[in-house]
């Protein structure tokens, strides 16, 4: 369930200033330590790409 006060854990940018409803659906609720976090599209996007870099080159 989506909480309508959520704000990204890395940026700060509140959910509740999307004017755009798919934006909005693009959020990522994640788990940490029983903790819920959330992510805006660009944070969780620059995220899987931190992800992503440090995979070895076997890998791809």
């Amino acid at each position: 369930m989506t909480a309508p006060d959520a704000t990204c854990s890395r940026c700060s940018r509140p959910r509740s200033g999307e004017s755009d409803p798919l934006a909005a659906l693009s959020w990522v609720s994640t788990k940490d330590d029983g903790r819920e976090r959330w992510l805006c599209p660009n944070c969780a996007r620059d995220h899987v790409r931190d992800i992503e870099a440090k995979l070895p080159d076997e890998y791809w």
